[in-house]
């Protein structure tokens, strides 16, 4: 073989391995990378972790303002329903709203107002002096004259239901007028409703 023949030769076999690494080139796969997941995992766990500790510190703070306003708002739940019940006394044989009685009645329309789902009966009383008749119809006047005085101040009329039970029934027993004092008197009962609204800590 000549010399230009063996160079000939050689210069055929490179280019045959020069061919035949591309050909192993282009037929590995191209791999391209995927999301991170793990990333999108941590990322998950991580705003679990902070919604967690937010509701946490969220019903921690809402414990605290309760156990903080809890007493309070006890006593002035207390007061109120005290106001509510709070009986009313008349003068004998009258219906007419004395200036205490007045100021009773009066202690009532603030709960009432802020507390529409209230429902009152008014019950009018009478002592024991007079016939059933009377007294039932005194009785009756009474209990009209209470809620005629809270329609007038605010409280839907419509709230107030009243009823007469005369010389019926006495809240003391006696035939003197200590007792009778006691036994004129219009009495409150709440029958539909809650107070829900109790209003701003006193200062």
């Amino acid at each position: 073989m000549t010399r230009s023949s063996r160079a000939l030769s050689l210069v055929l076999v490179a280019a045959a391995v020069a061919a035949s690494a591309c050909r192993k080139e282009a037929a590995e796969p191209i791999v391209t990378p995927g999301p991170d997941t793990t990333a999108s995992v941590v990322d998950s766990a991580a705003i679990r972790d902070s919604l967690d500790r937010a509701r946490r510190l969220a019903e921690e703070e809402a414990a605290r303002l309760a156990a903080a306003a809890g007493p309070d708002r006890e006593r002035r739940l207390a007061e109120m329903r005290s106001a509510l019940s709070a009986p009313v006394y008349f003068d004998y044989n009258q219906a007419e709203l004395a200036e205490d009685a007045r100021a009773t009645l009066d202690a009532k329309v603030p709960v009432l107002v802020a507390n529409p789902a209230l429902r009152l009966r008014i019950a009018g009383h009478t002592d024991d002096r007079g016939s059933d008749e009377y007294n039932i119809a005194l009785g009756q006047r009474r209990a009209v004259t209470v809620r005629e005085y809270l329609a007038a101040r605010g409280v839907d009329a419509s709230r107030l239901d009243v009823v007469s039970f005369g010389e019926e029934m006495p809240a003391v027993p006696g035939e003197d007028e200590g007792a009778w004092a006691q036994n004129r008197r219009a009495e409150f009962e709440v029958v539909a409703g809650e107070i829900t609204n109790v209003g701003e800590p006193r200062p």
